[in-house]
C-alpha cells in the first residue's frame, strides 16, 4: 500500500491522476471521471472543509465506528461496485479540471502535514484514528478509484 505521507508515493498518485482526461471511462461502475474525482475529494473535505457536510448523529457515528470503520481503515482493497455512503454520492456534473486540481492540492497538503499531524486525529465519521489508519483509508480509496479508471 502506498504511503500518502511519503513524497515519492504522493508523486505516484499525482502522476496517475494527471494521466486522466475528461474522456476517461471507468472499467466498472457508473461514475464519470469528474464525479469520481469529486467523490474522492469528499474524503479530504471531511478533513479540511468539514463545514460542507452534516455531522453524523450519535447513533449513526456509533454504527460507522463499529461496523464501517474496520472495513475502511484496513489494508484490504475495496471490491468493485462496493456501496458508498450518501455523502459520497455525486449526482451533479462537475468541472473535471477543478476537481483534478482540488484532489492534487489535498494530496499535497496531506503529505506536507505528515503522519504526525494525523496521529490520533479525530475523523469526521470514525472517531480518533492512527496515522496508519488514515493512510490506509485515503490510500486505498484513491487507488481503488484510479484503478477503476485504468490508471
Amino acid at each position: 500500500m502506498k504511503n500518502i505521507f511519503d513524497q515519492a508515493d504522493t508523486s505516484h498518485f499525482i502522476k496517475r491522476i494527471n494521466t486522466l482526461t475528461e474522456d476517461s471511462f471507468p472499467k466498472w461502475g457508473v461514475m464519470s471521471v469528474d464525479k469520481m474525482l469529486a467523490h474522492c475529494n469528499v474524503t479530504y473535505e471531511l478533513i479540511y472543509e468539514q463545514e460542507k457536510h452534516k455531522k453524523p448523529g450519535v447513533v449513526t457515528k456509533w454504527i460507522l465506528k463499529n461496523f464501517v470503520k474496520p472495513k475502511v481503515v484496513n489494508e484490504t482493497p475495496y471490491k468493485h461496485n462496493s456501496p458508498t455512503a450518501a455523502m459520497f454520492v455525486i449526482t451533479d456534473n462537475k468541472s473535471f479540471e477543478e476537481e483534478k486540481k482540488r484532489i492534487i492540492g489535498f494530496i499535497q497538503k496531506t503529505q506536507q502535514l505528515g503522519a504526525d499531524a494525523f496521529e490520533g486525529k479525530e475523523s469526521f465519521n470514525f472517531g480518533k484514528l492512527s496515522a496508519t489508519e488514515w493512510n490506509n483509508m485515503m490510500s486505498k480509496h484513491l487507488d481503488h478509484h484510479l484503478q477503476q479508471f485504468g490508471v
